[in-house]
């Protein structure tokens, strides 16, 4: 999530609790703090389904890398292996059984094991008949729709994140509209009094920036007094 509107809904979360510690009975009152759970609300759905899209993610990408390494260090190896035994003094036959790049993308990969294993299904029985276990076909087949299937996840899990976070922006910059009336609400309301106007400008101070909108500064360590006697390292 992007750090600003983290900012901003912190900041609207502790706007809320100031609000309902301060309730008021004014009509347009209730539909303010109303349309603020609302957002909130909203806001806590999405950053959940952000997070399991996340974790959705950060698992079929592992689970496409371990797809990955079977099929090459394992499978792929084995038929190609057999496909060239096989294929001994037959160019084009043999020109179909070669190792995919280790450094080629994803898809590139997916793409080169596909052609590989059609052209294993086309060969099957000069293939057995060169030693090929009949069953490394079947699980060729199911580790490719494994691939496929992780990778479609982790596609699914990143369009939504990119779709979740367009919607927290829309979301932080109408809370940021509330916040702006309520504020107007508190200073009518508390504008005489002190103790409640440093509490409300607390509550509505976005973390990490200066209440004038500047970036907080970096504190600076005491000079030296004159009288100070240094002390050795």
């Amino acid at each position: 999530m992007n750090i600003d509107v983290s900012r901003k809904l912190d900041m609207a979360g502790r706007v809320r609790e100031f609000i309902r510690a301060h309730a008021a009975s004014e009509p347009g009152y209730p539909p303010v703090l109303t349309r603020l759970d609302e957002l909130l609300t909203r806001a806590d759905q999405i950053v959940a389904r952000q997070l399991e899209g996340r974790v959705a993610a950060r698992g079929a990408r592992a689970h496409r890398r371990a797809v990955r390494r079977l099929l090459h260090t394992q499978l792929v190896h084995y038929l190609v292996a057999v496909g060239s035994a096989a294929a001994r003094n037959q160019d084009d036959l043999a020109e179909r059984f070669k190792l995919p790049a280790t450094n080629s993308t994803n898809t590139t990969f997916l793409s080169s094991v596909k052609a590989l294993l059609a052209s294993a299904q086309a060969q099957q029985d000069v293939l057995v008949k060169a030693g090929m276990a009949p069953a490394a076909l079947e699980e060729l087949t199911r580790l490719v729709a494994e691939f496929e299937a992780a990778s479609e996840t982790a596609r699914t899990a990143r369009r939504d994140h990119i779709g979740a976070r367009a919607d927290l922006d829309l979301i932080s910059a109408e809370l940021s509209e509330q916040v702006k009336l309520l504020d107007g609400i508190t200073r009518y309301r508390f504008g005489s009094d002190p103790e409640v106007m440093v509490e409300w400008k607390a509550a509505k101070q976005m973390l990490g920036q200066a209440r004038n909108g500047e970036a907080p500064s970096t504190p600076q360590p005491p000079a030296p007094q004159s009288g100070d006697v240094k002390q050795a390292a």
